[in-house]
């Protein structure tokens, strides 16, 4: 009975040791699965400068970049969250002769509290929720402008900060999208 308890007492440190890291080794295994954060690299087949739109996704389990509803002068792309849609953008030519601004005016309050930004294209309209800008080109010979929008924005929660990122994403991304197109200043 003495060598058997010499024997358990030698065992149960073993055993309390194995247990433990077992349980260590769950513990880590499940951490992992957890949310993560994400990067995107490319909106509407262009490149993008993934900080730019990290501000605007939430962290979670799955992305999805869908960029498959594009047309010529027409890109479109949609970047989901866990199924979620969290950006929206969308470029397009048009003719020079349309005022887009003063056309959009209603759908820019939907937005919420739509405000002029400077230096951005000809003109441009940061909101809480969204943000468009216009700048005249020439596409194909013709004088023509280019309009990019960019909504269906919650991320990040602090209104402020979330505009912020949308005056960021729109001046940067606007000539980089104009340019793919074709579209001159």
């Amino acid at each position: 009975m003495v060598v058997g308890s010499d024997r358990m007492r030698r065992r149960l440190p073993r055993q309390v040791l194995e247990a433990t890291l077992s349980a260590a080794l769950f513990i880590g295994v499940a951490g992992c699965g957890g949310p993560e954060s994400f990067t995107v690299s490319e909106l509407c087949g262009r490149k993008v400068d993934s900080a730019l739109v990290a501000p605007f996704l939430p962290k979670g389990e799955t992305l999805k970049v869908d960029d498959g509803i594009s047309a010529p002068e027409q890109p479109r792309c949609q970047v989901y969250v866990d199924g979620d849609l969290h950006l929206y953008v969308r470029g397009n030519i048009d003719k020079a002769d349309f005022d887009i601004l003063k056309a959009t005016e209603r759908s820019m309050r939907r937005l919420g509290n739509p405000a002029p930004a400077r230096g951005i294209g000809d003109g441009a309209t940061i909101a809480d929720h969204g943000a468009m800008a216009v700048q005249a080109c020439t596409y194909k010979g013709e004088k023509s402008q280019y309009i990019l929008e960019i909504d269906w924005v919650d991320t990040p929660k602090n209104t402020a900060e979330r505009r912020e990122a949308l005056e960021k994403l729109l001046r940067a991304h606007l000539p980089v999208i104009m340019e793919a197109e074709g579209c001159r200043p």
